[in-house]
């Protein structure tokens, strides 16, 4: 990776989870998101459970926006009836980030076999802050922020901050 793409910028994390069933105390898959942040210098800002409804969703996206750079969406990304995340952020999204979604089944694959192929994980840009929806199991969400998210965060807001 060129460096000099690569601005000094502050990073600041909305972690929202996406579920029906999951709250404070058993929100395994929020709390590793964060402690991974945490550990990695960036600041939580933002954190919330939300049901699986569209309009709740993007409601969370745009309180998420007015204080945080990177939002993570964990969770409604499967293809159940219910699951609605991709549906509810990927019309918003002014730049699809393709190789998220693909690197991400790529690297799953290798844990997981062909189930990988369920995965609707996503990426993007909505006004120059990093948005990311990924699958809410703990192995999965700790795949995408060690592997993906962490090691580009900072070179996808420097270009999202052009």
């Amino acid at each position: 990776m060129n460096k000099n793409h690569i601005k000094k910028l502050e990073i600041s994390a909305a972690v929202i989870t996406v579920s029906s069933t999951r709250n404070m105390e058993n929100d395994s898959s929020g709390a590793a998101i964060s402690t991974l942040l945490k550990d990695h210098g960036i600041t939580i800002k933002y954190y919330s459970i939300v049901s699986d409804q569209i309009d709740a969703i993007r409601n969370e996206l745009y309180t998420s926006m007015k204080t945080t750079n990177c939002i993570i969406f964990n969770g409604g990304t499967g293809l159940t009836h219910d699951d609605c995340t991709i549906e509810a952020i990927s019309p918003l999204l002014e730049k699809k980030i393709d190789g998220f979604g693909e690197f991400f089944r790529m690297k799953s694959f290798t844990e997981i076999g062909t189930s990988a192929m369920l995965s609707r994980a996503i990426a993007g840009v909505i006004q120059e802050k990093a948005i990311f929806c990924i699958p809410g199991s703990t192995p999965a969400v700790t795949l995408a922020i060690r592997e993906l998210i962490l090691p580009e965060i900072a070179h996808i807001l420097s270009h999202a901050n052009r």
